[in-house]
């Protein structure tokens, strides 16, 4: 079984499946066509060591890139700038690691323990 992301002429993900490879499938919205995905590739690699295939796993309102042959989610927040060797988006600065739950602040474009957590 593979899975196949459902993508229209702008290149906006509309449904991903998982279907046989050899499975005939066929689009209904003209000029769209099925790409297939691998659930186990992210940010450009395979998580069990296998061939990464077209950067991210594919999600419903995410993008694909066709030059690029990648697959994107939709942008979390407009400070946030799209990382093209990973195709992840990434935030101006960097999560601190010290092991705390943060959330990001677009209003002040910093990461932020929240209240709940303190």
């Amino acid at each position: 079984m593979a899975h196949f992301a459902h993508v229209d002429v702008n290149g906006i993900v509309l449904n991903v499946i998982v279907a046989d490879e050899d499975y005939q499938l066929i689009s209904d919205i003209p000029g769209g066509q099925w790409i297939q995905t691998s659930y186990n590739t992210l940010g450009g690699e395979h998580k069990q060591n296998g061939t990464p295939l077209r950067y991210n796993y594919a999600h419903i309102g995410g993008h694909y890139d066709k030059e690029a042959d990648a697959f994107y989610p939709k942008q979390p927040y407009p400070s946030w700038t799209l990382n093209t060797t990973t195709y992840l988006w990434e935030a101006p600065t960097p999560m601190p690691t010290d092991g705390k739950v943060y959330l990001w602040n677009e209003e002040t474009k910093e990461w932020e323990v929240p209240s709940s957590y303190n």
